[in-house]
């Protein structure tokens, strides 16, 4: 099935929350040594239904994550929220990661591992049950979530996709 249904935001008019997912040290071994630089994976969300990741690289930390926020509001996506929890359970995938996402009862919280908590957190989401699988690695499990996410329909979509009305979605 493809994403009908993925909207594209323009970061220009939203305020933004942005959270470090991971960060990394990589060396690139030279004939005059060792070069270090850095990898910031980063998260960046208006909490209200609006999220984007986004990578970003350098020779110093600070500007490895501003590249990353840079990258990440690039790339957001729209995520129907409802009453603090998402429609209707759902997966996704991207490579080696697997992730599971339930919506649950309000009071619940964000029960999450890492890097899933962030986009979760960063989406709006007030209560939600996520399972990760497979690769832990957290580019992975990040563009994972999303692929989940983008996936999500609210039953407003739904009926006027199909043509009819909401009580038919929820009865039937």
């Amino acid at each position: 099935m493809s994403n009908v249904n993925i909207k594209r935001v323009k970061s220009s008019e939203i305020e933004f929350k942005d959270r470090l997912v991971g960060i990394k040290r990589v060396t690139k071994v030279t004939k005059g040594g060792r070069t270090f630089s850095f990898a910031a994976i980063v998260v960046v969300g208006n909490e209200n239904g609006v999220v984007g990741h986004g990578l970003g690289k350098a020779k110093e930390v600070t500007s490895a994550i501003a590249k990353g926020i840079d990258d990440a509001k690039k790339n957001l996506v729209k995520v129907p929220v409802l009453k603090g929890t998402i429609p209707h359970e759902i997966t996704g995938k991207y490579s080696g990661a697997r992730v599971f996402i339930k919506p649950a009862a309000p009071g619940t919280g964000v029960i999450a591992g890492g890097a899933m908590r962030a986009v979760m957190e960063s989406v709006g989401v007030k209560d939600v049950l996520a399972k990760s699988k497979g690769s832990s690695n957290p580019h992975s499990v990040v563009k994972a979530t999303i692929d989940a996410l983008t996936k999500l329909r609210d039953p407003y979509t739904v009926s006027q996709l199909r043509g009819v009305s909401l009580d038919t979605v929820f009865n039937g």
